[in-house]
């Protein structure tokens, strides 16, 4: 795996990469080298056909804090041409994660701020441990959470996103469970290790052409409405899967009762 400074990326077993915010001294908050080292991980890991799964987690006790203070300071000084741009990175690169053919796995403690929690809003499973806070507090600096706002919808409803994006109320992880931002609570660190092997095993089950198919039903029909063409591509979609290796694969060996090779 490539050596980056604000973060890295390891393979702890066969089929599983964790990828970890390393700036425990800034809480782990975001600045511009974190979004460009981000983005060459998540594109290295984007290719890596035998990954099963990607792990996301901060390193020390605090997943993220968010935005970096000296970065927001030296941005009031750059063009709204440069603003854009910088901010264009940030928004790609959670696009990025949320796009993987990967699952996705974000374990999260401590806190969990504004791009931070964008990063978990972005995961498609995520973690957290009692007493981690969160909170979507741009309006109390001026500032709108625009990049992450489209995965936060996504994993809350635009109800919950308002009511967070304009309150900019601080809630702990029961509350992100309750509102969909996290599907599971974990007490500590060894119910969070458990909870990791738990998923891990779950997804190490599953055919990965199958799970990236999985999520792209997600992102390419959330929000569509009910029609005959959208009839047509379901059906075209499951066609394919009964007619591919995979499918053909997993039923073969549902029927001999074993395990596919992809489970072995």
């Amino acid at each position: 795996m490539a050596e980056y400074e604000t973060i890295t990326l390891d393979a702890t077993r066969e089929g599983i990469a964790i990828l970890t915010l390393n700036r425990p001294d800034k809480r782990n908050a975001f600045n511009s080298i974190v979004i460009d080292e981000l983005t060459d991980a998540l594109e290295t890991l984007e290719e890596q056909d035998t990954l099963r799964l990607v792990i996301l987690r901060g390193a020390g006790k605090v997943f993220s804090a968010g935005a970096d203070l000296e970065w927001m300071k030296a941005a009031q000084h750059w063009t709204r041409e440069d603003n854009e741009a910088d901010a264009m990175k940030l928004a790609e690169m959670l696009r990025k994660l949320a796009e993987l053919p990967q699952m996705t796995l974000a374990l999260v403690q401590g806190a969990a701020m504004g791009g931070g929690a964008g990063l978990v809003a972005a995961c498609d499973v995520a973690v957290a441990m009692k007493g981690t806070k969160f909170s979507f507090s741009e309006v109390k600096l001026g500032l709108t959470p625009a990049t992450i706002s489209p995965f936060v919808i996504s994993a809350i409803g635009a109800r919950w996103a308002k009511a967070l994006f304009v309150t900019a109320e601080s809630f702990d992880a029961g509350y992100a469970e309750k509102m969909g931002l996290v599907q599971y609570t974990v007490a500590d660190e060894t119910e969070m290790a458990e909870m990791e092997e738990y998923l891990a095993d779950l997804v190490l089950k599953g055919a990965p052409g199958a799970i990236r198919d999985a999520k792209n039903l997600v992102l390419d029909f959330a929000g569509e409405p009910y029609s005959a063409a959208l009839s047509k591509e379901t059906a075209k979609r499951i066609a394919a899967r009964r007619t591919s290796d995979e499918g053909k694969e997993g039923i073969t060996a549902f029927l001999e009762k074993r395990k596919p090779d992809w489970a072995k």
